[in-house]
């Protein structure tokens, strides 16, 4: 796992673009749980890292494409999925497995 982030860094509700091994990498933190899929919209490419967060819902912000941090599961289109990545918090420290 490697270090990404400290907790502070993504207050709650928010998300945070980070490159591990030359992959973007979206960091979320939804009420103090912290999940991590990959920054790339499959629609257009847009930047989900940037799109706006209610509960676990990452809306992306240039066509409104819906998926779940906690899966990558696209809702707008089921038959779409980003990569998620597993995600450790070690005292102030965010964690992701790449």
């Amino acid at each position: 796992m490697i270090k990404v982030a400290a907790k502070s860094e993504i207050p709650p509700g928010t998300g945070k673009v980070v490159e591990v091994g030359g992959k973007a990498i979206a960091v979320f933190n939804c009420d103090g749980i912290f999940y991590a899929i990959e920054n790339t919209c499959k629609h257009r490419g847009g930047p989900l890292g940037e799109g706006s967060l209610a509960g676990t819902t990452v809306t992306c912000p240039w066509h409104g494409w819906e998926y779940d941090v906690a899966s990558g599961s696209c809702q707008t289109d089921p038959s779409t999925k980003v990569q998620a990545f597993s995600v450790k918090v070690e005292g102030d420290d965010v964690l992701v497995a790449v």
